[in-house]
């Protein structure tokens, strides 16, 4: 699957950008567990025009984690076209790697953003998306922007199969679509169906990607086989679990379960994302920012409760990697 000039291979993997969840360190420890591609954290269009140094950090990449792309959302067309050559220019502006693509955020639910048009809100207003979308294609000529949305606002306006169409004639060079609406939020399971008509649609000619509900190597192997997507992303599955990607491409490779990380692999992998962490955005920050990650890790183990209760209060670094390596002893 090529994305423009960036060639995934077949059946690509992708890390699903994700709000507090997909910082540089866990873009970069999914890259080293298999990930073909990850994204950057939602970046506001208003920040980057306001030069809010916060949105403009989050640009930040290394070339290590390549491909990436950054991701811009936002429902003003002007400050979208000024997002997007931003991101096309970050590593002018912050340095590093930079932005290999640049993806649209129409797919977020998060009330905050939603309420006000933009992410999946977008889904209400379908002819200012497509307005936003070539606008940004057009500013960006030199590289490819993507987009990343839902079905629809609600059951009653499933829009995706002639919107996809739409998008694709603006210039995107590849749509990934979550298989929920936006009132679903992340409930219900995920449909499909509608993923797999966007793809079989004879006039797509560009890259359709699935989300939603791909937690192992027999469903990934489904949306495949049964809906025929170009490739996958991957989103809350991976949390503290970033090896996601290594089981998936196990079993489509094998057609059997990859066997279960030992809990000395498990600590290994938390001890290098938690000291990557810490590189990067220092203490406390560091620390408190990976509680997420480190609550699912061991998820599982026998009488954890309170080792983990330990693990995701602490703010001492030194105690924090003595309860990884008791963990490691333990267990």
């Amino acid at each position: 699957m090529k994305i423009g000039p960036i060639d995934l291979g077949p059946r690509p993997l992708l890390l699903a950008p994700m709000e507090d969840v997909t910082d540089i360190s866990f873009r970069r420890i999914c890259r080293e567990q298999g990930a073909d591609m990850v994204y950057t954290e939602f970046v506001p269009s208003e920040g980057l025009v306001r030069d809010a140094s916060k949105a403009i950090a989050k640009m930040y990449t290394l070339p290590e984690e390549a491909p990436v792309g950054i991701q811009i959302y936002g429902h003003i067309l002007e400050n979208m076209v000024d997002a997007a050559k931003m991101a096309d220019r970050a590593a002018e502006l912050v340095g590093g790697h930079g932005a290999d693509l640049i993806d649209i955020n129409f797919g977020c639910p998060v009330t905050k953003i939603a309420t006000r048009g933009a992410g999946s809100g977008m889904m209400r207003y379908p002819d200012r998306m497509v307005a936003i979308t070539k606008a940004v294609v057009e500013a960006v000529p030199d590289k490819p922007v993507t987009v990343k949305t839902r079905l629809g606002w609600d059951d009653n306006s499933k829009i995706i199969v002639d919107l996809a169409e739409r998008l694709q004639d603006v210039g995107i060079q590849a749509i990934t679509i979550h298989g929920r609406t936006r009132c679903q939020l992340y409930r219900g399971q995920a449909d499909w169906t509608l993923i797999g008509e966007v793809k079989n649609n004879p006039r797509m000619h560009i890259p359709v990607l699935g989300n939603g509900d791909i937690t192992d190597g027999p469903s990934a192997v489904q949306a495949f086989e049964r809906y025929g997507v170009d490739g996958i992303m991957i989103g809350r599955a991976t949390f503290g679990r970033p090896w996601i990607f290594r089981e998936i491409k196990y079993y489509m490779e094998h057609g059997e379960p990859m066997p279960e990380l030992s809990v000395a692999e498990k600590v290994a992998l938390a001890r290098r994302h938690l000291q990557l962490s810490l590189d990067s955005k220092g203490e406390p920050r560091g620390i408190y920012e990976m509680r997420r990650h480190l609550s699912s890790y061991f998820k599982g183990l026998p009488d954890f409760k309170e080792t983990r209760m330990r693990m995701v209060t602490t703010l001492d670094r030194a105690e924090l990697f003595s309860i990884l390596d008791e963990i490691e002893a333990r267990w």
